[in-house]
C-alpha cells in the first residue's frame, strides 16, 4: 500500500435507487375484435443500488468525490402483456473489509467479505401491475393499474476494515514498518519520528512450502486512542478485521514490558470488548540493543500466558521463528 491521500478507507454517499415503472392499464382492440378485455403489462422494476467486493481494490477512493449513487428507473408496462424494462442496477466495487452503515442511526447493515459477494444496499421501487390482474366476473374492464413504488433515497457510510491474517499493534516508534518491510516486499515509510505511518500498510509474508500470510502495519496506537486521543478511532477499526493480534514492545521502553503490553491491551479492549478473545503474540523489538544477561532479566518483565519472542528487524534476529509462532497461531 501506498502511502498518502491514495488510501481511503470512509466516505459517505447519497444513493438514490430507481423509481418502479407504472403499470399499463391497456384494453386489447383490433379489427377483429372490439372489446378485447384487459391486456395492460406489470411495470419494470428500479435498479438497484449494489455493492460487490473486489480483491482487487484496497481503498474507496473511487467512490470519494462520487458523492450521489443514482440507479436508473423502471420502464411502465405496455399493451399486449408487455413488461416494462428493468431500471439498470448501480453496481459499486468495495474492497473487501467494506461495512455499509446507515448515516442517520449509524446502525451496520452488512460487511463485503469476499470476493464477487453482492448484496444490495438501497432496493429499487417495485414495478406497478398491469390492469390484466385486476379483471373479475364482475370487473372485466379495469381501466386502472398501479402505480410504480417510488425509489429510496438515503445516506449511507462506507467504512473499510483492513483485512489481515496478523495486525501489528504497538505504540509509535516500535519497529512495526520496519518488520513488515523486512518479511514481506511492502514498502512503508519509515523514519525516526513519531505517526511516521499515517495509513495501514499491508504486506504478503512469505512462509515455508510456498504458504503466505497477510501482515498489517496500524498506525501506532497512543495511550487514550479508545478515547479518540491520536489517530483515535479511524485506525483502530482497522485492528477489528485482523485474526491475530502481534504485540510490539521495545527493549528500550521507559516502562516494563508488561506495562506497555498492558496499556495497549487496554485500549483495544476499551475500544471492542471483542479484541480480547483473538490469538495474541508479543515481540519485544530492538533486542539487537540487548546482550545475554540483560535479555534474561527482561524475560522476568514478560507477562505469563501469551507466547513471546526477543526479535530484532535490522539484525533479522528471530525472524524466522516469529514467522513459526504467527503461523501457529493463525492456524491453531
Amino acid at each position: 500500500m501506498a502511502q498518502g491521500s491514495n488510501f481511503v478507507d470512509y466516505v459517505k454517499v447519497c444513493c438514490r435507487s430507481g423509481h418502479g415503472g407504472g403499470g399499463s392499464a391497456h384494453l386489447h382492440r383490433d379489427k377483429f375484435t372490439a372489446k378485447g378485455g384487459p391486456d395492460g403489462g406489470d411495470g419494470g422494476r428500479g435498479g438497484h443500488i449494489i455493492l460487490k467486493g473486489s480483491s482487487q481494490l484496497w481503498t474507496l477512493l473511487h467512490l470519494k468525490y462520487r458523492k450521489h449513487i443514482i440507479a436508473e428507473g423502471g420502464q411502465p408496462g405496455g399493451s399486449a402483456l408487455r413488461h416494462g424494462a428493468n431500471g439498470k442496477d448501480e453496481v459499486l466495487e468495495v474492497p473487501l473489509g467494506t461495512v455499509a452503515r446507515d448515516a442517520e442511526t449509524n446502525e451496520m447493515l452488512f460487511e463485503i467479505t469476499v470476493d464477487g459477494e453482492t448484496k444490495v444496499l438501497t432496493a429499487g421501487g417495485r414495478g406497478g401491475l398491469g390492469n390484466w390482474h385486476f379483471k373479475s366476473p364482475t370487473q372485466q374492464t379495469p381501466r386502472f393499474a398501479q402505480p410504480g413504488e417510488p425509489g429510496r433515497e438515503e445516506w449511507i457510510i462506507l467504512e473499510l476494515k483492513v483485512l489481515a491474517d496478523v495486525g501489528l499493534v504497538g505504540f509509535p516508534n516500535v519497529g512495526k514498518s520496519t518488520l513488515l518491510s523486512v518479511v514481506s516486499a511492502a514498502k512503508p515509510e519509515i523514519a525516526d519520528y513519531p505517526f511516521t505511518t499515517l495509513v495501514p500498510n499491508l504486506g504478503i509474508v512469505s512462509y515455508r512450502d510456498n504458504k503466505s500470510f497477510v501482515m498489517a502495519d496500524i498506525p501506532g496506537i497512543i495511550e487514550g486512542a479508545s478515547q479518540g486521543k491520536g489517530l483515535g478511532h479511524r485506525f483502530l477499526r482497522h485492528i477489528e478485521r485482523n485474526s491475530v493480534l502481534l504485540f510490539m514492545v521495545p527493549a528500550d521502553t521507559n516502562r516494563t514490558i508488561a506495562e506497555e503490553y498492558e496499556v495497549l491491551l487496554k485500549e483495544l479492549i476499551a475500544f471492542n470488548p471483542e479484541l480480547k478473545d483473538k490469538p495474541r503474540i508479543l515481540a519485544i523489538t530492538k533486542s539487537d540493543l540487548l546482550d545475554d544477561e540483560l535479555q534474561e532479566a527482561l524475560k522476568q518483565e514478560i507477562p505469563k500466558g501469551i507466547p513471546s519472542i526477543f526479535i530484532s528487524a535490522v539484525s533479522n534476529k528471530n525472524i524466522a521463528q516469529l514467522k513459526d509462532l504467527i503461523w501457529q497461531a493463525i492456524n491453531g
